[in-house]
């Protein structure tokens, strides 16, 4: 037995990908091999807090759900060229670099992706799972000047239904709208799905704090809370945007993406020889 199962992390698979399954007297999660992601996180006696799509294509092309871990950039922000989009992270191969228990039965994993030498950025993700799940992702600067980048942890969280939800947290902020050409609008009360035209891709600079997602149909509120993410976004592609998705369809009512950054205008600037740290915790109310 590796020390790695006998902490209760043991190589299996989750919604068809290998994985690292993780099981504490709290909770169980699953972290896939290809991308590093989360792909679930279910508190015990409760569902998934996270959605995987039913329509998930295989490696090489990116698991649609869970939490991707973009990095290091968002989408393709101040990106030139032929490169793939949310950056390198979320196609590497990744390799568990040790496991702990730490206090309160939390089991710790840090991974690390594999293949990424030609960049002079380390990255490193730390999944803590327990009665909240909590992920980290450390980046550290090996050049010897700055470096500039952007980063999201891409949280798919399940809901009943999309358009019967609601996010709080949001209202006044100001966001980005990349639907209607990127135009500064003002989050007026909570967020929800326009009834109009139900779609939402919405990046609030400066909104770093705890959101709240609310379903009613599923009687649940899902708390998202970042440290040292200033830019939160919200995300679902409504029934137009997502039957040109092969990996989404009909099942966009099934998630709404609730997630921490720094992107847009809040550019995170990593010293020569530094490293710095964005975390969050997802936990169920």
């Amino acid at each position: 037995m590796t020390a790695s199962e006998s902490q209760g992390v043991v190589l299996g698979t989750a919604f068809g990908f290998d994985a690292w399954l993780v099981t504490t007297p709290h909770a169980t999660a699953a972290i896939s091999i290809f991308g590093g992601q989360v792909l679930s996180y279910r508190p015990t006696g409760a569902d998934d807090v996270l959605w995987v799509s039913p329509l998930a294509a295989r490696p090489p092309t990116p698991i649609r759900g869970g939490i991707p871990v973009c990095w290091p950039y968002f989408g393709k922000e101040n990106q030139t060229g032929d490169v793939p989009s949310h950056g390198y992270a979320r196609t590497a191969t990744w390799q568990v670099v040790d496991t702990e228990v730490l206090a309160d039965d939390v089991t710790q994993v840090r991974l690390a992706p594999q293949g990424l030498e030609q960049l002079t950025l380390r990255l490193e993700l730390i999944v803590r799972v327990g009665t909240t799940l909590e992920i980290g992702v450390r980046t550290t600067n090996l050049a010897d000047e700055p470096a500039v980048l952007t980063e999201a942890l891409h949280n798919y969280l399940r809901v009943s239904d999309a358009t019967d939800v609601h996010v709080e947290g949001l209202s006044g902020k100001s966001y980005e709208d990349k639907f209607d050409d990127l135009k500064v609008k003002t989050q007026e009360g909570d967020w929800r799905l326009p009834d109009d035209v139900p779609r939402s891709d919405r990046l609030y600079p400066d909104a770093g704090g705890t959101y709240r997602l609310v379903d009613p149909g599923l009687g649940r509120t899902i708390r998202v809370t970042g440290d040292s993410a200033r830019t939160a976004v919200v995300w679902n592609p409504g029934p137009d945007v997502a039957s040109g998705m092969a990996d989404v369809g009909p099942h966009w009512r099934e998630f709404v993406c609730v997630e921490t950054a720094n992107a847009g205008p809040d550019l995170l600037t990593v010293a020569a020889g530094a490293t710095v740290e964005m975390w969050q915790t997802i936990a169920l109310e």
